[in-house]
């Protein structure tokens, strides 16, 4: 099974580098690997992330959800300590809110695509 995340920082503040955004996909890909699932893609911009993540069936989405954001949010906050101001975002990395879409078959192509058209920051 296939699902198509998308993840948006606090207030879509534009808080994210390439730097940090490498990190954050090297994070969410070992938490992926916890779950016995395989993120496929990542990327993202200055305010948001996207993934498409290949997941068993015994996966509850929600679950994957909530450890990828609550695993990322930590160490994100204390690896990048003064690029996140946690005054302007409360002490939160991301929105508690999120995108989850699922597919399979012939979109996964288009899905990948669109992921990696992202306009990463430098």
């Amino acid at each position: 099974m296939h699902v198509h995340l998308v993840f948006v920082t606090k207030y879509r503040r534009g808080v994210f580098n390439d730097e940090m955004l490498t990190r954050c996909e090297e994070i969410m890909r070992k938490v992926c690997e916890d779950f016995e699932a395989e993120l496929k893609e990542f990327n993202g911009e200055r305010d948001h992330v996207h993934l498409l993540v290949h997941y068993p069936p015994k996966v509850a989405v929600s679950k994957l959800v909530n450890s990828l954001k609550g695993v990322s949010a930590r160490r994100i906050r204390q690896e990048f300590t003064g690029r996140i101001n946690h005054a302007l975002m409360h002490g939160h990395l991301w929105s508690p809110s999120y995108l989850s879409a699922s597919c399979g078959g012939a979109p996964l192509a288009i899905v990948r695509r669109y992921i990696e058209q992202q306009k990463r920051p430098l």
